[in-house]
């Protein structure tokens, strides 16, 4: 019970605090952050890659005892369906955000790829529409929606790697790398909430309250993930494998796209092999 605790304190600080945190500095983030955040998701996405490979699909995963191939085929499951749920619900943040706007798209100065840190949280696009308060602030919302169940198959990728230690307490490696990276995935999200909130009209404190609370999915999810992990080695393995197919989107669907066309140079490779080789460090510590 102490570690489902544990799972909870953890998981809410990654969640609730990174959409928060970045909902708190969505409004005075300053433009030439970019590269920053682009060396940022670079090296988030390395660690990620290590945690995958390394821990959650490593060789741990072929000690329950059945048989290789059999452990294997729940694994490919497993991943497979984690990789489909996150791409699907990411699929539909981004029909919720409209990326590209048909009747604006052709229009003067209008972004159109996401290759700057104003149009990853969105703020383009909204500055474009900024005297249609409503609509900003209905887009808002349907973020917010979205973004919270987007954050609960992330919520169990946490539970699921903390049910791989059980022993280790909160300083489970794989299950605190996994709650750092996806924290820190989780701020350029929040931004993507508050931005259309406070352009829309609502208070600064309102905006800030809903962005956070868009979090909470993810530490129910991580509740779910770490007792799916705790049922048997069959659901264990499930849920592991669940875990890496999410997080496998997360890093090349997300983390490493933003990051290299935010910032058109070597630096952001460099990051993620530099973030690969911190992951692996830590794994093996």
């Amino acid at each position: 019970m102490q570690m489902l605790w544990n799972v909870i304190l953890v998981t809410t600080i990654a969640g609730i605090g990174g959409t928060g945190l970045g909902g708190a500095v969505s409004a005075c983030i300053r433009r030439d952050s970019t590269r920053t955040v682009s060396l940022l998701l670079s090296f988030a996405g390395g660690v990620m890659l290590s945690v995958v490979c390394f821990d959650l699909i490593g060789e741990e995963l072929f000690e329950s005892g059945a048989p290789p191939t059999t452990e294997l085929m729940w694994i490919v499951i497993g991943l497979t369906v984690g990789y489909a749920v996150v791409s699907l619900l990411n699929y539909w943040i981004d029909r919720c955000t409209n990326h590209e706007v048909r009747h604006v798209a052709n229009g003067a100065g209008h972004p159109k790829t996401a290759d700057d840190l104003d149009e990853l949280i969105h703020s383009d696009h909204f500055t474009e529409h900024r005297k249609r308060n409503n609509s900003l602030f209905t887009a808002g919302v349907i973020m917010a929606a979205a973004i919270a169940l987007h954050n609960l198959p992330e919520g169990m990728v946490i539970g699921a790697a903390y049910a791989d230690c059980p022993q280790s307490g909160i300083w489970c490696g794989s299950g605190l790398l996994v709650a750092s990276v996806i924290g820190l995935h989780n701020i350029p999200e929040g931004m993507a909430v508050a931005v259309p909130l406070i352009a829309g009209g609502a208070r600064r404190w309102k905006a800030l309250l809903v962005t956070a609370a868009s979090g909470f999915p993810t530490v129910v999810g991580a509740v779910i993930g770490y007792l799916l992990g705790a049922m048997g080695p069959v659901w264990h393995v499930l849920s592991l494998g669940f875990a890496s197919g999410a997080m496998l989107y997360v890093v090349f669907g997300e983390l490493l796209p933003e990051s290299i066309l935010m910032w058109k140079s070597k630096l952001p490779a460099l990051a993620t092999v530099v973030g690969i080789v911190v992951g692996l460090i830590i794994i093996i510590e």
